[in-house]
């Protein structure tokens, strides 16, 4: 499905990924695990067109994801949860929702089954879709973040440190969140960054390390 073939990227003249190959199948969960710095933010930002590449190739079903723009590549079915949330203070938690569905153009009908897909694996977003976002917690953030992936991500979604900073509670409700997904969806394919392997040992089916921009498959 998923394909990343000696990717390279350099960020203000600094080489951030060497030589990155990593494959994602349809219907797998994938580790890339690595420290803070070592460019697994880099490796999804490149995947989604938010940075250049400076050499390789990234395939998504055999179509070479560089031709295709940044703006674009929702479309494709692909959904991202950023680290860092990136969502509108402003909205509701449903109009944070919503606004993919909306950019894209998807109808009426085909924008409420997303919906409810999204709440029926995340259930705790039903009673929080008045709230404003600017008044969510980190990890309820973290949550609605997830929720507005899996609104385009309906074949590959990419979380981006999805437990870095999660009370434990929190973190279980994150994993049972994953599990329901799984089971709900066989056939999704999930690309998670996390810099502790302890937490993702359960809940994946191969694992790469990343270490300077270069990246070796590891058993976890």
């Amino acid at each position: 499905m998923l394909a990343l073939e000696r990717l390279e990227v350099a960020i203000a003249g600094t080489r951030v990924l060497r030589g990155v190959d990593l494959a994602v199948a349809a219907g797998t969960r994938v580790a890339l695990i690595g420290r803070n710095g070592a460019g697994k933010t880099t490796t999804l930002r490149a995947i989604m067109g938010l940075v250049p590449l400076a050499a390789g190739r990234l395939l998504f079903d055999d179509q070479d994801l560089g031709t295709v723009p940044a703006h674009r590549r929702t479309a494709l079915a692909i959904g991202y949860a950023p680290e860092d949330r990136r969502l509108f203070a402003g909205f509701t938690v449903e109009e944070n929702l919503r606004l993919p569905a909306e950019v894209l153009g998807l109808g009426a009908a085909e924008t409420r089954r997303r919906l409810e897909r999204v709440f029926a694996i995340l259930p705790e977003l039903v009673e929080l879709r008045g709230r404003k976002a600017g008044g969510l917690s980190g990890g309820q953030g973290k949550m609605v973040a997830l929720g507005r992936a899996l609104m385009t991500g309906t074949r590959l979604v990419l979380l981006d440190e999805p437990f870095q900073g999660l009370a434990p509670a929190l973190a279980r409700r994150y994993a049972e969140a994953l599990a329901r997904l799984r089971a709900a969806e066989p056939a999704l394919a999930v690309l998670i960054t996390e810099s502790n392997p302890d937490l993702l040992k359960p809940m994946v089916d191969a694992a790469y390390r990343i270490e300077r921009g270069e990246v070796t498959p590891t058993a976890l």
